[in-house]
């Protein structure tokens, strides 16, 4: 199955403060995702097609998402990923975007990174939010990094749509502070 990139959506936040706490310097976080319509969608068709697709939009997204932020690859200290699926659209064909290749291909544009990116992948209609699940780029035991970024586009994932989005920090959570027991 080949899919069209619809559009590619890159979104920033920058946290200031944290509960009136000032948060200096503001911890940023970013997500890039594409919003993805199937050429040529057969439900119970090979999934291979859709792997090499992850692999590409992981370095597509993880490169706009890097310059976005205007830092290198080797300053992320967390990351993560997700599929929205269209209300028609199976679930399996998130999961084939998000596993096996997509993570690979992120890693390989920030130099250090070596956990898993942890991962989400659900349905909705236009205009629902997905939380994106993050933590650290080398310690998925970190707890400072556990984390997650939201995601909601108006229009977007259209019932025949899928949306696949990367999101990566430039650290932890701010004023973390919750160890271990």
């Amino acid at each position: 199955m080949n899919v069209q990139i619809v559009r590619v959506v890159v979104h920033v936040v920058e946290r200031c403060a944290e509960l009136g706490e000032p948060v200096t310097p503001a911890h940023r976080q970013v997500v890039a995702a594409a919003v993805l319509k199937p050429v040529d969608p057969d439900g119970a068709g090979d999934l291979e097609a859709l792997y090499a697709t992850g692999a590409d939009l992981g370095l597509i997204l993880t490169g706009r998402a890097l310059h976005a932020l205007g830092c290198p690859g080797e300053q992320i200290q967390g990351y993560g990923k997700a599929a929205l699926v269209g209300t028609g659209v199976p679930l399996e064909w998130g999961a084939a975007l998000l596993h096996p290749r997509l993570g690979k291909a992120v890693r390989s544009c920030l130099p250090g990174a070596s956990s898993i990116m942890p991962s989400v992948t659900k349905r909705g209609p236009a205009g629902a939010c997905v939380d994106i699940p993050l933590h650290s780029v080398t310690d998925m035991w970190s707890f400072d990094h556990f984390d997650t970024v939201t995601l909601c586009l108006a229009d977007s994932p259209a019932p025949d749509e899928l949306l696949l989005a990367i999101a990566l920090a430039e650290r932890g959570r701010p004023l973390a502070r919750v160890r271990p027991g």
